[in-house]
């Protein structure tokens, strides 16, 4: 099958050839024709299949026959949980748009509003925003939802994780009642499909793989070795292997400052990106990255949300993180677009029982690895888990982690979007770490 089975307009299909792509993914091929028909949809597959022109490419067909925008008027609205996912998505809105006489921009917090204010004015076709940002525009009389006719959720397992539930059913009472529905998530949960439930009328239903499944295109390796050993072992693996692009998870913002600091001591070119930092700096950063300038990108889960490059050979988580699911969204940052992908973690006596949540969610065993001079002490005892701002357990949380039960983090919502802060979802009792 090509795109042109899909029934995609010659213009969109001049863009998507511009772009190098000849093949639809499974997502693309059964997203797509339902978009098209018009009807509500709900959509889940891993990380790293297309899922953003699964919608991108329907919703700009769709739209390039209607009526223009009334001013201040958007007639497309995509949320999505943090600022680089949203430029990410606005970036493919441009690209595949660029032959349709369409309007599009992008808004989202930690940038001065009022260049985003002079683009909406007009009015716009779509609307790529993070839901903070929106709901103050809207707030100050900037934007004009009335006219809504297409609404996307994308990562919507994502921006239930951070919290934004509450601003998410703000926006939908600024919306018309009569649109179209497309949910987007990486995963089916239980909170998605009561989600789904209150939002979607009769949508179609897409899994293309097994809820919380890593892909087969990923070689898994673990790494056991000593909390005060990780940061040696890994620029060790990096330099020995010549490592290059490499995407590296840690669980706090101050944890990655630290780390890609020491990372560049040892000669190896590395920059953190996390919510604290400014936008320019993360976008600088996410373009060395992209580009090959930049070896190392040390990130928080939520920053790292939205890179998305098709060939990223190389993640490591530096310290697992708390909640199972995130590995997998983690490691599907590399192997993508059926290519081959390696992810390595670095696993300390405190993380044995995450290790072992991860293993039981994804219903396999990781191949376990020693390296000759980092062998780990078997007489090390476990430590308290350091997990963001809260740390209730009251232990030092050094480089790995901490060990036993994960502490619940406390706190506001992520700043990613750099809006208000609302109380944080917990799933199972374990807290997220905001990036």
């Amino acid at each position: 099958m090509t795109f042109s089975d899909l029934g995609l307009s010659a213009d969109l299909l001049r863009a998507i050839d511009a772009q190098g792509y000849t093949t639809p993914t499974p997502i693309q091929r059964q997203a797509i024709p339902a978009v098209l028909q018009g009807g509500d949809l709900l959509a889940s597959a891993q990380t790293g299949t297309g899922k953003t022109a699964g919608f991108t490419l329907p919703m700009l067909q769709r739209l390039s026959g209607g009526q223009r925008p009334a001013k201040r008027g958007v007639r497309a609205l995509v949320l999505t949980p943090t600022r680089e996912l949203a430029a990410q998505v606005g970036e493919s809105v441009r690209d595949y748009g660029r032959h349709l006489p369409l309007t599009s921009h992008v808004i989202f917090g930690g940038v001065g509003q009022q260049p985003q204010v002079d683009a909406i004015r007009p009015g716009l076709d779509i609307l790529v925003a993070t839901p903070g940002r929106l709901l103050d525009l809207h707030q100050q009389g900037h934007v004009d939802l009335s006219r809504v006719e297409i609404l996307v959720l994308d990562e919507a397992d994502r921006m239930l994780d951070m919290g934004f539930i509450h601003d998410i059913k703000k926006v939908l009472k600024l919306l018309p009642e009569k649109r179209q529905n497309l949910l987007f998530s990486a995963t089916f949960s239980n909170e998605i499909q009561a989600l789904a439930n209150k939002l979607l009328d009769a949508p179609t239903l897409i899994e293309v793989a097994r809820r919380n499944t890593t892909a087969e295109t990923v070689d898994q390796a673990i790494y056991r070795v000593d909390r005060e050993k990780k940061r040696d072992l890994l620029a060790h693996l990096i330099s020995a292997h010549r490592w290059y692009q490499v995407l590296v998870f840690t669980r706090t913002k101050h944890g990655a400052n630290r780390l890609a600091e020491h990372l560049g001591k040892q000669d190896i070119p590395a920059m953190a990106i996390h919510g604290n930092k400014s936008q320019s700096a993360r976008t600088r950063a996410l373009s060395a990255f992209k580009s090959g300038e930049l070896q190392v990108l040390v990130a928080t889960d939520i920053a790292a949300r939205g890179l998305d490059i098709d060939e990223l050979p190389h993640v490591v988580n530096f310290e697992l993180p708390n909640v199972a699911e995130d590995y997998v969204h983690r490691i599907g940052r590399t192997g993508r677009a059926g290519n081959d992908g390696q992810a390595v973690s670095l696993v300390c006596v405190d993380e044995h029982g995450l290790l072992r949540n991860i293993e039981r969610l994804i219903k396999r065993d990781l191949e376990k690895h020693i390296e000759p001079g980092f062998e780990p002490d078997p007489n090390a005892k476990p430590e308290p888990i350091e997990n963001g701002r809260g740390n209730r357990g009251g232990g030092r949380g050094r480089n790995g982690g901490g060990g036993g039960k994960p502490q619940q983090a406390q706190g506001g919502r992520g700043s990613d979007d750099g809006q208000r802060p609302s109380r944080r979802r917990r799933r199972g009792g374990q807290g997220r770490q905001q990036a």
